[in-house]
């Protein structure tokens, strides 16, 4: 498992019962998690006084009852920094486990020694493209969310990225990608963290077991002659590691060498130090 071990404003105190007690900063949620299956003994203070809790409705959906938190908070990892709110579907705007893929791509944009294009499809709050643009990469951003986009520059301006080259874009990512063919652009890093389902800014469906093998067949022809890193994430049970790892091989390996490495993400919980289970990633590089 990739495990994100060196966080210093967050963690995972403690699991059970289909919940997660975590730490933001200063801060106590607890928020569900399909995964935490077991039904272990909540021993952790935490539990009776957090700061907010998600309540997960039985007819879908949820909310947030709040306890002394603030609209918004900021956290940092490493010189990185990120813009906090709980806002719908229980989410906080950061996937802390996705770090281990931001040391993995700085690594290699800092190793490479020259200019750098990265690529961040379905790139939500901007998470990945901070980092490359932190250790000096240009960096496309895409998402369909307006909202999202927003946030993104906002993290990007916490960490001292406002003027930084990164192009922002809402946009369908499949349709983007396409477009991007047409006009001869290519890129030496790729990233996506595609959603099991959602919609595009014009209502096109996005299913992922429908439409990832396509887009990725589509990204194999935007990859520069030199290409560094292509990167997929993935929290929908039946896209197992083996089957991002596949599909990569298939589109990617075959067409310009290299190798892939893929397995489970996760984060490790604090008052155990067992590993939590937070979806897949696979990796491809030279």
């Amino acid at each position: 498992m990739y495990v994100a071990e060196d966080w210093k404003d967050y963690e995972i105190i403690d699991a059970s019962s289909g919940e997660k007690l975590e730490r933001w900063g200063d801060y106590l949620l607890i928020r569900p998690d399909p995964q935490a299956i077991w039904k272990t003994k909540k021993v952790h203070e935490g539990w009776k006084h957090p700061n907010a809790h998600y309540h997960r409705s039985k007819k879908g959906g949820g909310e947030w009852k709040f306890f002394e938190l603030p609209k918004q908070w900021n956290i940092r990892y490493k010189d990185l920094v990120f813009g906090l709110k709980p806002f719908n579907f229980k989410h906080t705007g950061l996937f802390p486990e996705q770090a281990v893929n931001w040391d993995f791509m700085r690594e290699k944009i800092e190793g490479a020694k020259r200019n750098i294009n990265v690529l961040n499809l379905f790139a939500y709050t901007g998470g990945a493209t901070v980092a490359c643009a932190k250790s000096g990469a240009a960096v496309t951003h895409v998402d369909a969310s307006k909202g999202m986009v927003t946030w993104a520059k906002e993290n990007a301006s916490l960490s001292g990225l406002a003027s930084a080259p990164i192009r922002y874009l809402v946009d369908d990512c499949i349709k983007f990608t396409e477009r991007e063919i047409r006009r001869g652009r290519h890129y030496d890093g790729i990233i996506m963290d595609p959603p099991s389902y959602g919609r595009g800014p014009g209502g096109e469906v996005w299913k992922i077991e429908d439409k990832i093998h396509e887009l990725v067949k589509l990204c194999s022809k935007l990859m520069s002659d030199n290409p560094l890193f292509f990167i997929i994430n993935s929290y929908t049970t039946g896209l197992q590691p083996a089957v991002l790892s596949y599909i990569i091989n298939t589109e990617i390996t075959k067409r310009y060498g290299g190798r892939v490495a893929a397995d489970e993400i996760g984060l490790r919980v604090s008052l155990n130090n067992l590993l939590f289970p937070c979806g897949a990633t696979a990796r491809w590089c030279k």
